[in-house]
């Protein structure tokens, strides 16, 4: 029987973040928590959507988890480790998170299998070209001469730059832009940043002067879209970005046709 997508409550998978084991933490001492930044649960919560946040498993297996699910949105957090794409760290703290990845890689693999419509935001764009094959920048100031401020840490989601949606690709068509109304500011907090684009996606905006990646779009079968910046972090406040809803939109029209399929 094929469900009213609209009645439907859609079950929006969100993988986790880790607080990793820490003894001198007064709460949970020596414990690894799950966790999730609440203002993302808040903007995926609309309507239909209800969001889960996916535990890791100790089997390591996610078939179930990916069978169970409508959607995924892979958030943002730590670094993807050097070694996810054949680096080591160039300093220590560049190393990323070892334990998130291996989690991660296979929950989003376990989709990926199954079809399920897939979002990043930030580490999720990071995580997703790595495991379709591209690399990173372990850290855009240092390894791109010229490059703007992608974080600043006493700002954080104040920071802001600039980004060019490429003209004609579906992310450009979401929000009517034509070739002169291409540019658009967004919020920017990360200093990882795409180096090599994964096979078989192409660039939906990029960072202006820099020209580094800022969006990218799966050119297959299936819904698998990433943006740099954090959609959830904005406020109505925010007139001068560029607006949030046309990109959660996409994400569930996607949801909703696999949904109605099933």
């Amino acid at each position: 029987m094929v469900l009213n997508s609209y009645m439907h409550k859609l079950r929006i998978g969100l993988s986790a973040s880790f607080s990793h084991p820490d003894p001198t933490r007064a709460l949970f001492k020596g414990k690894r928590l799950t966790l999730a930044e609440e203002s993302l649960t808040h903007w995926l919560t609309v309507n239909e959507a209800v969001v889960y946040v996916v535990a890791s498993r100790p089997d390591g297996s996610y078939d179930l988890v990916a069978d169970d699910l409508d959607g995924l949105v892979l958030q943002g957090g730590a670094d993807v480790a050097p070694e996810q794409y054949g680096e080591a760290p160039l300093k220590p703290e560049w190393g990323g998170d070892a334990y998130r990845d291996a989690y991660e890689l296979k929950l989003f693999k376990a989709c990926l299998k199954k079809k399920v419509p897939v979002l990043g935001v930030c580490r999720g764009l990071q995580l997703i070209n790595v495991a379709m094959g591209g690399t990173l920048y372990q850290d855009i100031t240092t390894q791109v001469p010229g490059s703007h401020t992608h974080r600043d840490w006493e700002i954080y989601d104040q920071n802001r730059h600039e980004v060019a949606l490429v003209a004609g690709k579906k992310l450009a068509k979401l929000y009517g832009r034509t070739d002169k109304e291409l540019h658009a500011n967004v919020n920017s907090v990360h200093h990882q940043g795409i180096k090599k684009v994964a096979p078989n996606f192409e660039v939906e905006a990029i960072s202006v002067p820099d020209g580094i990646p800022e969006a990218i779009r799966f050119t297959g079968e299936g819904y698998l879209f990433a943006i740099q910046w954090h959609p959830e972090f904005q406020t109505e406040a925010d007139q001068d970005l560029l607006p949030t809803d046309p990109l959660l939109q996409d994400f569930l029209a996607a949801v909703r046709k696999r949904t109605a399929d099933r």
